[in-house]
């Protein structure tokens, strides 16, 4: 009988349930840490296309460049300069796409330059992962896109 009484007050022991439940509770917490992480990057290369798009569209609206499509030399200077001071170094990774609409406006007429920069982020953490989820979660398309107003005078309407 004092054997059942012994097993019977180990059952009701809390001794160690703290363990069991960091055990259980720390995967959940590091899957949570990593998606922090991830979005963390991505947001980062968001933040660093679209300020490479602003970059080339302020360089094709300046009244001494040109915001053609045929000739986005300038412009892919510009950008290619901006993503690889920001780390992205290689120009394969990611694609500058420049128009140059003309917009009509109740004042006028004016030339914007549209200047989009696209690309494929690579996710370092969340490859570990493509095991279970497949290999659709390994990479992610981030776009970023600017349009400015050329910075000639509008052209007045035709009577």
């Amino acid at each position: 009988m004092a054997q059942v009484a012994q097993i019977l007050r180990r059952l009701r022991s809390e001794q160690g349930s703290e363990l069991i439940e960091m055990a259980m509770v720390t995967p959940v917490l590091l899957l949570i840490l990593a998606g922090i992480f991830d979005f963390g990057f991505l947001f980062r290369g968001w933040e660093v296309v679209t300020n490479a798009a602003r970059e080339g569209a302020r360089v094709g609206v300046l009244p001494s460049y040109d915001c053609n499509p045929g000739s986005p030399a300038d412009i892919q200077t510009r950008v290619d300069a901006y993503m690889s001071a920001s780390g992205f170094s290689d120009p394969s990774a990611y694609t500058v796409t420049i128009e140059a609409p003309t917009i009509a406006t109740s004042a006028g007429t004016f030339t914007a330059c549209a200047v989009r920069v696209s690309m494929s982020q690579q996710l370092p953490s969340l490859s570990v992962f493509t095991q279970f989820f497949g290999s659709a979660f390994t990479s992610v398309p981030i776009a970023g896109s600017a349009v400015m107003r050329t910075e000639a005078q509008a052209v007045a309407p035709a009577p």
